[in-house]
């Protein structure tokens, strides 16, 4: 095929009185052209494009327009450039209006929107499709300025017109506009089809404004579109994400038809709020399941603390031959670090490696981060170092994270400046990984100066978790007088993390008089954090006060506040063994308190002989 930059090589001059006509255009060359693109030979149609020109022949138009529509099926824009410069040669220096749309729907296609309004400029003439498909093209490339631009300035608009920029700034995220064109369209003399809703429920799943969905509920029912199965699924998942789970469930329930979306968005919708065992029975009533579907479960498994269910799922799913993508993985390896089990987040590893995805920056930092927490920092270390790409921050901060929860502080702040060195500029979260290292290895003036260069060298404003993190830094360092200071000082109004912060502080260093105050103050800000009711109980504990006691765990009865018990896990061959406080429900657990009291006597008989000696 001729080299684009180059084309005057390749080509003679073209000689227009020798194009065939199109009634005597040979039939059978036009059919192999069509065919060749039918069959994805793509370069190889648009080639011969060559031998029919010297050959005198030009493509019908109509024939022509298909080819140029393959071209942008295929977002091939080097094919696609080439099939305008053919007709550029043949005598369409201003192709004819069918001709002139499909090649801006090409280039739009390719992502090229400079070439496009060059085309659309161009046209002597141009009907209402070549302006919808110019404000399409630009809507799809999020260029809604040029959309609007270009709306302004339509003689006349249609439904389409209309629904192309609801759904434009609906799918960019800027609610207000996508709002106002809504309205000023309900307005209007156009009657509004399946697409006009389309656009207000992306917006509805956007904004997760309760009020605004069932606004389009009822504007849907009332219009007679609640039978599309695409609206009433979009409406699922906007009840559901506004965590109206009740009555995405009515709606569902009522749906006449239901697909794999529809199914699969209420799963998703109940894996989301925590409710896996209505997530559970739906999916197992699932007359067909996809990947989605199956990922939303083990994801939900993952999320809520169900590590062996969300593995238990994954195999399950392998035998099934559904094939996994990126956030499965992502999630199992989850469930592995939830778990803290080494030997599971290995194999999960070996099916990524062995299903040739090649991983995205969110599974990747899952992997390091899994590793991280089953305790194998090298295998951490050695994923990160094997990265190729090393452009993300995500990466870094997620290796950086890792070090830091292993007490390593120096080296996170090494990392932390190889990150800057090799170009990668810093984040809001990157300091928090970093405030919190220093934090947890003692190193004051290190965060200090970390804390003053956010500012000054980056431009990132301190938010009230990066001050939580400088009041844990000198809570634990002892630095008291810094503490109140930052405290008294903060730019903006203290909350919950800042309060949480404290009162870590004051459970270390046993300060029970500012612990007090701090709970209090919590009690209010998190009435259903368990964390401020024990430490208050233990300080009225200490003090004798057992009446306060007994008053602060009826006010945790009332509210219905759990404190969520702490356990440890301990891997022995391949089985993996979870204990809680006074665990009475191990198998062993005969052999395992006969051993705890061994050792208990043993200290103590050790203690006794040491103050003999003493």
């Amino acid at each position: 095929m001729p080299s684009l930059s180059s084309p005057s090589l390749t080509l003679p001059k073209p000689n227009n009185k020798h194009l065939l006509p199109n009634k005597t255009k040979p039939s059978c060359l036009v059919q192999s052209i069509l065919s060749l693109c039918s069959q994805g030979r793509l370069s190889q149609a648009v080639s011969s494009l060559d031998l029919l020109f010297r050959k005198g022949i030009r493509l019908p138009t109509k024939a022509l327009a298909l080819v140029v529509q393959h071209c942008g099926d295929a977002r091939s824009l080097r094919d696609g450039k080439w099939v305008h410069f053919y007709l550029h040669l043949t005598g369409f220096k201003r192709p004819p209006l069918l001709l002139a749309n499909h090649l801006i729907g090409m280039y739009f296609k390719c992502g090229d929107e400079v070439n496009a309004r060059k085309v659309f400029d161009k046209m002597l003439v141009r009907n209402l499709y070549s302006w919808n498909n110019m404000l399409s093209g630009y809507a799809k490339m999020r260029n809604l300025k040029e959309a609007r631009s270009l709306f302004e300035k339509m003689t006349e608009r249609d439904i389409v017109s209309w629904n192309t920029m609801v759904i434009g700034y609906a799918q960019s995220g800027d609610c207000d506009e996508a709002v106002r064109f809504y309205r000023e369209l309900r307005r209007s003399a156009f009657a509004l089809n399946e697409f006009s809703f389309a656009g207000v429920l992306t917006l509805c799943v956007k904004l997760k404004e309760l009020g605004v969905v069932r606004q389009a509920h009822g504007q849907v029912l009332v219009a007679g579109f609640l039978s599309n199965v695409v609206l009433s699924s979009s409406l699922v998942d906007a009840y559901a994400k506004c965590g109206e789970m009740g009555d995405g469930r009515r709606l569902f329930d009522e749906m006449g038809v239901r697909d794999v979306l529809a199914w699969t968005t209420l799963v998703s919708g109940y894996a989301k709020w925590g409710d896996m065992r209505s997530a559970g029975e739906l999916f197992d009533m699932m007359p067909e399941k996809n990947p989605v579907s199956w990922t939303s479960m083990i994801s939900g498994y993952a999320r809520n603390g169900l590590g062996h269910e969300a593995l238990a799922l994954f195999v399950k799913m392998m035998m099934f031959q559904v094939r996994p993508d990126q956030f499965t993985f992502s999630s199992c390896l989850c469930a592995c670090a939830s778990l803290a089990s080494l030997k599971h987040g290995k194999q999960i590893h070996a099916s990524l490696v062995r299903s040739h995805l090649r991983p995205n920056t969110i599974v990747l930092s899952s992997l390091i981060d899994m590793y991280s927490k089953c305790g194998n920092l090298g295998a951490a270390r050695q994923v990160f170092k094997l990265l190729g790409d090393k452009q993300d921050t995500v990466l870094w901060n997620t290796m950086m994270s890792a070090l830091a929860q292993h007490g390593h502080g120096i080296e996170t702040l090494q990392m932390f400046e190889d990150m800057v060195g090799s170009g990668v500029k810093p984040v809001t979260t990157t300091f928090v990984v970093i405030l919190n290292a220093c934090s947890h290895s003692g190193l004051v003036l290190e965060g200090r100066r970390l804390f003053k260069s956010m500012t000054d060298d980056y431009g990132i404003v301190p938010n009230e978790e990066h001050y939580a993190c400088l009041i844990d830094l000198f809570g634990r360092a002892g630095c008291f007088d810094e503490l109140m200071n930052q405290l008294e000082n903060m730019p903006c109004k203290a909350g919950d993390q800042v309060w949480n912060a404290l009162l870590g502080v004051c459970r270390i260093h046993g300060n029970t008089e500012l612990g007090r105050k701090v709970a209090k103050h919590l009690l209010e800000l998190e009435p259903q954090s368990s964390a401020p009711y024990v430490l208050l109980s233990s300080i009225y504990a200490e003090e004798g006060r057992w009446e306060l006691v007994e008053k602060v765990r009826r006010l945790m009865d009332e509210r219905h506040v759990r404190k969520e018990r702490a356990v440890s896990w301990l891997e022995i061959g391949s089985r993996l063994h979870a204990f809680t406080v006074s665990d009475r429900l191990h198998p062993l657990k005969e052999e395992i308190y006969s051993v705890l009291k061994q050792l208990a006597d043993q200290m103590e008989e050790d203690a006794s002989l040491t103050n003999l000696e003493n």
